[in-house]
């Protein structure tokens, strides 16, 4: 077909449209204008608001009758010491907490505290249970996606082996809520979970309802020990800083390309959304507030660099884990609103720790700064509180009289509020969950034990009975370790 007899075609088709629209009495029908009309909608899983936790948590309290505990010495994680003290809950809940003459409804439980001493259940606010379980084989091994220095994109979750028998043995230590991190190869490791330690076959199942995610970031030795074995970035302490801004400029660009594309449709304009990347909803998630940054870091130095760079980028950081110089920086970890998490004597084992002493704890907390004991560990989970005796220990040995009703805080209310749950426990106070143990002694006490632990009122462990001492399934049938079987 000839260029002139296109034209022509053309110039008849327009004639007879537009003598098509006289006869009807109607104007000729406009295209729609570039960018506008509805925009489509986002297909399920492309939006990251669509369902910020795809996974939720199916966890449900165990039955439970209402229960007091009478006689015992109450340390409320508040400062409170209560002498002859009565705790009660029912529904879950705790319901009075106070003196002898603190009233026991009728139909209640009563416990006899006598000589014992009653806690908030101990959180351990950095294990990697379920991640790195126990029997730690190659298979099992989960907590590190060692393979680039941002693996924001991963979730603890989704490695959590709910049969690990450390669950079982933390449970016998008093711990009754746990967060569960990857470990610490990366500069951004992937998101934390908050777990109720009960037995369950599934992770959801364990999942404390409602509570935030956290991410794991790294500074220091391990990030470049690992990237820089494989002769890439970062393999120094300034490439690890590099690779942090630069991943939250990225994630800023991410977030407003989202919110561009949100406000268009918000206008009825046509738009596209952009490709969701689930690292990048990680960090936006943090730069909004909506996910706490739980930051592994040894030294002072490092720490009030990791400070400016949040700073920089307008998000906060929530915790600092192991920071063995805490003492050096304690009144700057006090003015941020910074919580730290340590041990007690685990110092000197690689040159980032090297500065690391008994009494850091105890001098920062002195310094205002809040202070948590951790385990990041599967056995000190079991002893945690004696890991918050010996530091307390420590500070006391120097002069700075530190009392059990305020050390108490360290592994209950403190690491509550590090990872975003103290609205609902780490303390007994009336309306929080009743998560209680009853120990036979001062907790501080390296004889102590738990005797029963409760979580949300049910009884979940039971020193002296064995149908409250749940084994992972993976032991059944098993012979127990240094066990003698004639």
């Amino acid at each position: 077909m000839t260029s002139r007899l296109r034209a022509a075609l053309a110039a008849t088709a327009t004639a007879a449209l537009l003598a098509a629209c006289a006869t009807t009495g109607s104007a000729a029908p406009d295209r729609p204008a570039a960018g506008t009309g509805p925009a489509k909608p986002v297909p399920a899983g492309l939006d990251p608001a669509a369902r910020p936790d795809p996974f939720p948590s199916t966890y449900a309290p165990f039955a439970a009758g209402p229960m007091a505990i009478r006689g015992a010495t109450v340390l409320t994680a508040t400062g409170q010491q209560i002498e002859n003290g009565v705790v009660v809950f029912s529904g879950g809940r705790i319901v009075a907490v106070g003196g002898p003459d603190t009233a026991v409804p009728q139909g209640t439980t009563v416990i006899d505290g006598t000589g014992k001493w009653v806690t908030p259940g101990i959180i351990d606010a950095h294990s990697h249970l379920g991640v790195y379980p126990s029997p730690g084989v190659s298979s099992r091994s989960d907590g590190n996606e060692a393979i680039d220095p941002v693996t924001a994109n991963v979730w603890a979750e989704h490695s959590v082996w709910p049969q690990d028998p450390g669950f079982n043995r933390a449970r016998a230590g008093g711990v009754t809520t746990l967060q569960i991190l990857p470990g610490s190869a990366n500069l951004f490791g992937g998101r934390s979970v908050t777990l109720r330690n009960v037995p369950s076959v599934t992770m959801q199942g364990m999942k404390f309802p409602g509570a935030p995610y956290g991410l794991k970031m790294a500074c220091g030795e391990n990030p470049k020990r690992v990237y820089g074995g494989k002769s890439r970035s970062p393999s120094t302490a300034m490439g690890n800083v590099a690779g942090y801004r630069r991943a939250w400029i990225d994630a800023a660009e991410y977030g407003r390309k989202w919110d561009d594309y949100r406000a268009k449709v918000s206008k009825g304009e046509k738009a596209d959304p952009p490709k969701r990347d689930l690292g990048l909803d990680t960090l936006v998630g943090v730069l909004r507030g909506e996910i706490l940054v739980q930051n592994h870091c040894y030294r002072a130095d490092e720490m009030a660099v990791m400070i400016d760079v949040a700073r920089e980028f307008g998000y906060r950081i929530t915790m600092f884990h192991h920071a063995s110089e805490a003492y050096k920086v304690g009144p700057l970890l006090a003015k941020e609103g910074i919580c730290f998490a340590t041990w007690a004597d685990w110092q000197g084992f690689k040159m980032e720790s090297y500065d690391g002493i008994e009494a850091n704890a105890a001098i920062a907390y002195r310094a205002g700064a809040c202070t948590v004991i951790h385990s990041d560990d599967p056995t000190i989970t079991q002893r945690l509180n004696q890991e918050a005796a010996i530091a307390m220990a420590a500070g006391n040995r120097i002069g700075l009289k530190i009392t059990d009703a305020e050390a108490i805080a360290w592994i209950t209310l403190n690491p509550a509020r590090a990872i975003g749950i103290d609205g609902q426990t780490g303390s007994l106070v009336a309306g929080k969950r009743a998560d209680v143990v009853l120990w036979s002694a001062d907790p501080f006490s390296i004889y102590a034990q738990a005797d029963k632990v409760f979580i949300d009122g049910a009884l979940v462990y039971d020193r002296r009975d064995p149908r409250y001492q749940p084994r992972s399934d993976f032991e059944l049938g098993q012979p127990g370790e240094g066990a003698f079987h004639p």
